[in-house]
């Protein structure tokens, strides 16, 4: 029997999807509209408070593409805090015209595969403290995507010995290293919570250099026998200038 990886684990995440119900939403009063997305922006100020007392954070990106219009991405401590959320988000007046698409739900996650021999608690690691319990960069674009390790007759990661898959992952890792400053990536286990095994979130600038890692890494071997893949979404970041535009007719 292979061993399984040990993995340290920080703030729960979930990954939540809308589409804009258009033809609903031009039915309402300008005012009633203004009225609505003032609200939504009240409650995510509200839930940004968490950011400053260290308790989580959240980004709002605009997708493109007609998966979805929307992605929020909360972080906390708790998965049922999570799941308060959802539902204070739900509540909302602005909910009646926006239609849920996809929904992630994982946990920030930094497994052993990479880790060095040391005494201490790594949870007492300011470094990787920073890694599992982290403050989201406001990148202009952002891409979200689920994967597994393949299992089948053919290749099955969990039948590799764990010295095999160290040895696959510093590969696939030295590939990611070569994209530092350019892209910020975010790695969540969703084993058990979700359909997918893991999300991978990625910050940038510059929107290409999605492309360029993903398809780097499709002839790094990790990937190319192993990796599995769900839908991809990428988006823009939306802000205070931006919010109140996106939502008008």
């Amino acid at each position: 029997m292979s061993h399984a990886a040990e993995t340290l684990d920080g703030w729960y995440s979930l990954h939540l999807f809308y589409a804009v119900d258009w033809a609903s939403w031009r039915l309402v009063s300008e005012l009633e509209r203004q009225t609505m997305v003032t609200e939504l922006e009240n409650k995510l100020a509200e839930l940004k408070e968490a950011k400053a007392q260290g308790q989580g954070d959240h980004v709002v990106y605009n997708v493109t593409g007609q998966k979805a219009d929307l992605l929020l991405w909360f972080l906390r401590p708790e998965m049922k805090t999570l799941t308060q959320i959802e539902n204070e988000l739900n509540k909302l007046a602005i909910a009646d015209h926006l239609i849920p698409t996809y929904s992630y739900v994982s946990v920030v996650e930094l497994s052993n595969y990479l880790a060095g021999q040391s005494d201490e608690d790594p949870y007492e690691n300011p470094h990787i403290k920073a890694r599992l319990y982290p403050e989201l960069p406001s990148t202009e674009y952002i891409c979200f995507y689920p994967m597994n390790k393949r299992r089948n007759e053919t290749y099955n990661w969990y039948m590799l010995t764990m010295e095999e898959r160290k040895k696959l992952m510093y590969d696939h890792g030295m590939i990611g290293r070569k994209y530092a400053g350019k892209i910020k990536q975010f790695i969540t286990g969703s084993v058990g919570f979700d359909d997918y095994e893991w999300g991978v979130t990625l910050f940038a600038e510059d929107v290409l250099q999605f492309k360029k890692i993903v398809y780097e890494m499709r002839f790094d071997e990790t990937t190319a026998r192993y990796g599995e893949f769900g839908s991809f979404f990428v988006g823009h970041r939306l802000d205070t200038d931006t919010f109140q535009s996106f939502f008008e007719i």
